[in-house]
């Protein structure tokens, strides 16, 4: 699915191998406001009506246009990019990635190591994070987190994966936390997991149904607070000026939902916004419109996300019960290669993209060198229409006198093909698909709606357009293609993408969340890319660059992730929003620091050896789902 509607899970991937023998990690300070509960949440001022520039009363705001509406507020619950983003602001994770070369860095843990068998982990919870209520955020409330994901489903929904493997959590005092695993683990520093406060979330009932957004503000402890939300429209946050690593130097941040892109692209031309990350980037045409324009910069990256299209290969529960209605012709192998085959990846990079992509070929975009993979030449599923219709000849779909490829039954192949109304790419390419299919004698229909979620979810597509942030650590991207990742039955949610089982790449997943060697874990990861790429479920066709914008006139600098040249929006930390400096600002208000010192505290940190690796953006995004 598409971070877009479905889920931003891709979101997050997360996690980075862990060093082949015990580490200790040591940095400086963590804490953080963690926004979490709407339950209680003390006495705050009401979110101001604030425009880019600001409200009138000296806050100085950075308003954010986004071309997706959050899922859930719960970090329990939530996937979607935009969604896991703000889950980032609001609450510390154990730890963090350097926004230069995305290594793990503290975050409400100061260092941790692990005992010589690697099964027993212990983090030091720092001393200097409050929550936003005045407590103390604590071992205990980590450890509560945890157990909670670990004993109740409905907590597990989003980041389940991350605990599966945990025997046991406790929290010996205040600033110590000790996990032990039932066998060895290599994301331990890279849980991707929210740490929410237990004297708040304890009150939840339902984990799988509150949404953590009717009592404002939200108790939290991150850089930001989350002070006000409207469904469909905006999200607000008051800088948190306890923040232990320095409070952002922006009074206030707003994320603003804007279904057309281009009227989110007016209002950064009008100044009424600060920034545009589009669904999920800029078009070409977008960009172009906007370069050399005063007082704007347009910001381009190598992207973290890939752009695929998945079929349904059955939709079918954990409990063994098959739901959906995709078409049984998509279960043949031949048939899922063919259609892959009739895809001309240059033409979607050079005309869709117009060049701001790299072709799509493995699981895991090339900005994460390490678990990158390219399929072997007589492994590759290469552009040939021809080689394609004999696969579908083989698996009896021949054509007809009227040129449609029909089955022994008679029935003539034609898919539904889901797309996210608001991605233009999607509509783009379905075109592509209309034509290259139709040679082919298959018949394409398009079906591009606002919400794709329901129908992911029943399992009542043939197709779909797909696409997820990859995260340092890729285990989570790849985590959401196991069995275990269904939902246990048609009526639940699970954290799988689409459905896929299989058990070859299942013990290919276990093999590589238990290898502490990097190189080796690497090579794992690698397998399990060609694994599913021989399937033929995922088609990655694309990865997208980052292409975003600003207004210098009101934003001065911000961080990019990578340092060097990356992206702002949608980053596996809080650098950008927490770093960002008003125009008008003379650098010594907000008690923030700037970019130089932001890589200078990560770069001081001693981490875990070698350890900079991919982390798979649980949220799924192509436009609005996934992270």
């Amino acid at each position: 699915m598409n971070t877009q509607d479905q889920h931003g899970r891709g979101r997050r991937g997360r996690t980075g191998p862990r060093p082949g023998r015990t580490r200790l990690l040591a940095a400086a300070g963590a804490g953080a406001l963690l926004l979490a509960s709407g339950l209680a949440a003390p006495a705050a001022s009401a979110a101001q009506q604030s425009g880019a520039a600001g409200d009138g009363h000296g806050d100085k705001v950075l308003t954010v246009a986004v071309a997706q509406s959050v899922d859930s507020l719960s970090p329990f619950l939530a996937v979607r990019l935009l969604s896991t983003s703000v889950s980032r602001l609001m609450y510390e994770y154990l730890t963090n990635y350097d926004p230069k070369d995305a290594h793990a860095v503290p975050g409400l843990a100061t260092k941790w190591e692990s005992s010589p068998d690697k099964l027993t982990w212990t983090y030091t919870i720092r001393s200097n994070s409050k929550w936003s209520d005045g407590q103390q955020a604590t071992a205990e409330d980590a450890a509560w987190t945890f157990n909670k994901m670990m004993t109740d489903p409905g907590a597990a929904t989003a980041n389940g994966s991350f605990v599966t493997n945990f025997a046991k959590v406790t929290a010996p005092s205040p600033t110590q936390l000790v996990i032990r695993l039932k066998k060895p683990q290599a994301t331990m520093t890279a849980l991707d997991v929210p740490i929410v406060p237990k004297h708040i979330w304890e009150k939840v009932q339902d984990f799988s149904k509150f949404n953590n957004d009717k009592s404002f503000p939200i108790v939290g402890n991150g850089p930001f607070v989350l002070t006000d939300y409207k469904a469909d429209s905006y999200v607000k946050l008051k800088a948190n000026k306890d923040f232990w690593r320095g409070a952002p130097k922006f009074d206030e941040l707003v994320f603003r939902y804007y279904k057309d892109q281009d009227a989110a692209v007016a209002a950064l031309r009008k100044g009424e916004v600060s920034f545009v990350a589009g669904s999920p980037s800029l078009t070409p045409a977008q960009a172009a419109s906007l370069k050399g324009e005063k007082d704007i910069h347009v910001n381009e990256g190598p992207g973290r996300r890939f752009y695929a299209l998945a079929t349904n290969p059955g939709a079918q529960a954990k409990d063994g019960t098959k739901f959906g209605d995709g078409d049984p012709s998509l279960l043949d192998e031949r048939v899922r290669h063919a259609l892959f085959m009739a895809v001309d990846r240059k033409t979607i990079v050079d005309k869709v993209f117009q060049g701001h992509a790299v072709e799509g070929q493995g699981y895991i975009p090339p900005r994460f060198s390490s678990y990158y993979w390219q399929p072997s030449a007589g492994q590759e599923l290469a552009y040939d229409p021809a080689k394609a219709g004999q696969l579908l000849d083989q698996a009896g779909y021949k054509k007809n006198a009227d040129g449609k490829r029909v089955g022994k039954d008679g029935k003539p192949l034609d898919y539904r093909v889901l797309c996210h109304a608001t991605d233009p790419n999607d509509k783009a390419v379905g075109k592509y698909l209309q034509e290259w299919w139709g040679e082919l004698g298959i018949g394409v229909t398009l079906d591009c709606l606002d919400n794709v979620t329901d129908p992911w979810l029943a399992g009542k597509y043939d197709l779909a357009f797909d696409g997820w942030s990859v995260n340092p650590d890729p285990d989570f991207v790849l985590s959401i293609h196991t069995c275990a990742a269904r939902p246990q039955t048609p009526k639940d949610t699970g954290a799988t993408d689409n459905f896929i089982c299989d058990k070859t790449y299942d013990q290919l997943y276990a093999q590589q969340l238990a290898e502490y060697d990097p190189a080796k874990r690497a090579d794992l990861v690698k397998r399990m890319e060609s694994r599913l790429y021989d399937l033929g479920y995922m088609n990655v066709m694309a990865y997208p660059n980052a292409v975003e914008a600003y207004r210098t006139d009101q934003i001065e600098s911000i961080t990019t992730m990578p340092s060097a040249a990356g992206n702002i929006y949608g980053q596996d930390g809080y650098w950008s929003w927490w770093s960002a400096v008003p125009a008008d600002s003379d650098g010594s208000s907000g008690g923030g620091t700037s970019t130089g010192v932001v890589i200078g505290i990560v770069a001081g940190v001693v981490v875990l050896g070698g350890l900079a690796v991919l982390f798979a953006v649980r949220r799924r995004a192509t436009a609005e789902d996934r992270e």
